[in-house]
């Protein structure tokens, strides 16, 4: 059957197991997916927090330099300050230079150069300071104060009547503000940088790792402190993005991550991702099948082929590797192997009862046959004893009718097949007994015959030997009782019929062809017998020819039985 592959042992326990196993891969799927977003949303959160801790630390460090420059105010004036200015930033790391600027915006103590601009009086720091605020923080895009991106912090100067009287600026670098990678709070493969209010980074740890921002993120960040984002870097990888203002709203910390993937996280976390359960699956099912294999199936199959053996009639072979099977399969091979000594101790009863049968059989024919056989006898003493020709006449053709019946018997109780006759042999003995039988009341009657081979059931022998008996006995009485002759036995099988043809060469007289007497009468009932038809044709000799044509036995089948399936009693 087309489906039948689908119902095997293999196939029902595999889906078997499949089906306890799917909730577990289904659980272990959507813990996997929880963990995941989980994952995400603490990445999420631990570079919004490290960022803010960034930026707190670069605020820190800024604010630390108002201490330090308060410090340094008395000796920013007099003899050899550049000297002790230049000593501090060199000891100082991320400064770049430290300033003394008067009332005015002029320099007047510095620890390295310092661009000239006369507008310095004017800046909106510079005017902060003078205003009254005592620390500014700043970023001077227009004037290069170091070669690199720089931030200034100025803390107020104040003359002993506590008027203005200038600032105190030192110069830091940005990079010195931004977090190290190696940073133990950053997650790790963070980048770092820092950007500018309009958009522009200043510095980058890896500038492939930074996108452009988004459109509205200065106004995000203003309102809630800090920014988490997604985006899409140079090599087109998904990162998380988190940004926190360093200096008011000129200078902002930018810290990149890799976003975890689902592929990815599951290989970070092989024990509660999707493909450790996944194969976990995969290999349950593999080992169903390969023990299902191993212990069942292939035990099935060795005693399928124990009982096709059976099925053959080789009963005498035995499950040998029974005691390797499984104790229930063994039980089966047990049961299969008694059933076969149950057939086998059936079978011999069943020899013994068909011998016994046989030789009952070919007893009752040898009775019969001799039973016949006293009968003939019998009604050859009545023929002996009988002086009117006719009534001696008809005796001796019922006698022979009687003789021709246990031949029949005779040959089948000597035969081998006690339900079949070999036609060429009978019809050879039957015909040499009814010509040596009248030998001694006419010449001598040769005989030629020619039979093809055919064996044929005691029904329908029956009918053919009488009719031989009778067209024999005609051509003795009428051929061959005044001169001798030769006796033609021709047996022909034509396919579908068969022909039993019996001539003489005697001078037949005209009213032989529409004789109506008992014998011809006989011989058209043993035609209708064997459902054929018999003839009586002159023959080139002059003689008569009977002819018996009747269906071939081998050829009469019996209707084939109706198709379907029988179901047992």
């Amino acid at each position: 059957m087309p489906g039948s592959s689908l119902s095997t042992i293999r196939v029902r326990l595999i889906a078997a197991l499949a089906a306890a196993l799917l909730p577990v891969l289904l659980l272990g799927a959507l813990q996997s997916a929880i963990g995941f977003q989980r994952e995400g949303q603490v990445l999420r959160q631990n570079l919004g927090f490290a960022a803010e801790r960034s930026a707190a630390t670069a605020r820190a460090r800024m604010e630390s330099a108002d201490i330090l420059l308060q410090t340094l105010a008395p000796g920013a004036v007099g003899y050899q300050c550049t000297e002790r200015l230049g000593d501090v930033v060199a000891r100082i790391p991320g400064y770049l230079n430290l300033v003394r600027f008067d009332r005015l915006g002029r320099v007047i103590c510095a620890a390295g150069s310092v661009p000239a601009d006369p507008q310095r009086a004017q800046r909106p720091w510079f005017q902060e300071l003078a205003g009254g605020r005592n620390f500014a923080v700043t970023r001077e895009t227009n004037l290069a104060y170091a070669n690199e991106p720089t931030v200034l912090t100025a803390a107020r100067a104040t003359a002993a009547d506590g008027a203005f009287d200038g600032a105190f600026t030192a110069v830091i670098a940005l990079s010195s503000l931004q977090p190290p990678v190696t940073d133990p709070t950053l997650p790790k493969g963070a980048e770092v940088g820092l950007v500018e209010k309009t958009g522009r980074y200043i510095t980058t740890t890896d500038p492939g790792a930074f996108p452009r921002l988004p459109t509205d993120w200065r106004a995000k960040v203003e309102a809630r402190g800090t920014l988490v984002w997604y985006g899409r870097d140079g090599k087109d990888r998904r990162r998380v993005y988190s940004a926190a203002p360093v200096v008011g709203d000129e200078v902002y910390v930018v810290l990149s991550a890799q976003s975890p993937g689902i592929l990815s996280w599951a290989r970070l976390n092989p024990l509660t991702g999707i493909v450790f359960p996944l194969l976990t699956f995969l290999l349950a099912l593999i080992a169903v099948s390969v023990v299902a294999e191993r212990v069942v199936i292939r035990w099935i199959a060795y005693l399928q082929r124990i009982a096709a053996l059976y099925a053959r009639g080789r009963l005498s072979v035995r499950p040998v590797q029974a005691e390797q099977m499984p104790p229930e399969i063994r039980e089966l091979a047990e049961t299969l192997e008694d059933m076969a000594d149950a057939i086998v101790g059936r079978d011999a009863s069943l020899r013994d009862s068909l011998a016994q049968k046989d030789a009952l059989m070919r007893e009752i024919h040898h009775r019969v046959k001799n039973n016949l056989q006293v009968i003939s006898s019998l009604l050859n003493m009545q023929q002996r004893s009988l002086a009117d020709p006719a009534a001696r006449s008809a005796m001796s053709d019922t006698r022979q009718r009687i003789t021709a019946l246990a031949l029949i018997y005779r040959a089948l109780y000597q035969g081998p097949d006690l339900k079949r006759v070999d036609l060429r042999p009978f019809l050879e003995e039957l015909t040499a007994q009814l010509v040596n039988g009248e030998l001694s009341h006419g010449l001598a009657v040769r005989t030629e015959l020619k039979v093809d081979p055919l064996v044929i059931d005691p029904d329908r022998l029956a009918p053919l030997a009488l009719f031989a008996v009778e067209a024999i006995t005609n051509a003795q009485k009428h051929a061959f009782a005044a001169r001798g002759g030769v006796l033609k036995l021709n047996f022909t099988v034509r396919g579908q019929e068969a022909e039993l043809e019996i001539s003489d060469d005697g001078d037949a007289g005209e009213d032989a062809l529409v004789s109506t007497g008992v014998g011809r009468t006989l011989m058209t009932a043993f035609a209708r017998q064997l459902r054929g038809r018999a003839e009586l044709a002159r023959n080139a000799e002059g003689g008569i020819t009977a002819r018996l044509i009747f269906p071939t036995p081998s050829a009469e089948r019996a209707a084939p039985p109706a198709r379907g399936n029988r179901a047992a009693a």
